[in-house]
């Protein structure tokens, strides 16, 4: 079955170029030019992977994003030209799964693409996945997609939630940068590092007292990432 990808953009040239890039790999474009037309798409259609723009004239592609994860946990991947640190963090607090900043390269959103799809298809499907998961204070179901911390339920989007259950597995190891990126959103590069910073920033925020001194999630520069199994 051909993968259906939704795509949104009020500007129809950058729709035609999606739609272009998508038709190219065999795969359906839906094509939208404003939110309420790519959820009436999105509820038609069920497709499997959403581009948007963030940039949507008089609409905010960041409730659009919102809507659509509320919706489905189907990869997301947003184009935007804004590159602070508050945007990319509001971005993927809205649900997105990544984003690639405008002007983009037409190779690097396909590989993107596929690799989301092929991620979708193997999510949890990893040889050491157990069904409950423990490490320090922390306890994930994964069957039940929850997570809490000393008993207080934690408030992850999809990706947060990906990335957790990874390191839970691999607690009290440094795991490379490279690894997760492959791992948790199918590909590695410079643009997906700083997909990864932002989102360990985030998660941090959610899993210390105080994120500016924590105790569980360590980054360990130039190598990777670390999730403590005991707190000191």
């Amino acid at each position: 079955m051909r993968h259906k990808i939704l795509l949104v953009d009020d500007d129809p040239d950058i729709v035609e170029l999606l739609a272009f890039l998508v038709g190219r790999l065999g795969m359906v474009a839906l094509p939208a030019q404003d939110p309420s037309g790519a959820l009436a798409l999105f509820d038609a259609e069920r497709p499997d992977l959403g581009i948007i723009d963030l940039g949507l004239g008089a609409w905010s592609g960041f409730d659009l994003v919102r809507d659509l994860r509320a919706r489905s946990d189907m990869p997301i991947i947003v184009l935007t030209a804004r590159n602070s640190d508050d945007d990319k963090v509001r971005c993927l607090e809205s649900g997105a799964d990544d984003y690639i900043a405008k002007p983009f390269s037409h190779r690097e959103l396909v590989a993107r693409i596929r690799a989301h799809l092929r991620r979708n298809r193997s999510i949890y499907h990893d040889p050491a996945d157990q069904a409950i998961l423990r490490a320090g204070p922390l306890l994930m179901n994964v069957a039940q997609h929850s997570a809490e911390k000393e008993g207080r339920s934690l408030d992850l989007t999809a990706t947060e939630f990906r990335l957790l259950h990874y390191l839970m597995n691999r607690a009290s190891t440094v795991v490379p940068t490279a690894a997760i990126l492959k791992e948790v959103w199918g590909h590695d590069d410079a643009a997906g590092r700083e997909v990864l910073r932002v989102t360990v920033y985030r998660l941090r925020r959610k899993l210390e007292e105080d994120p500016t001194s924590p105790q569980l999630l360590h980054t360990v520069p130039g190598v990777g990432v670390m999730l403590r199994s005991e707190v000191a």
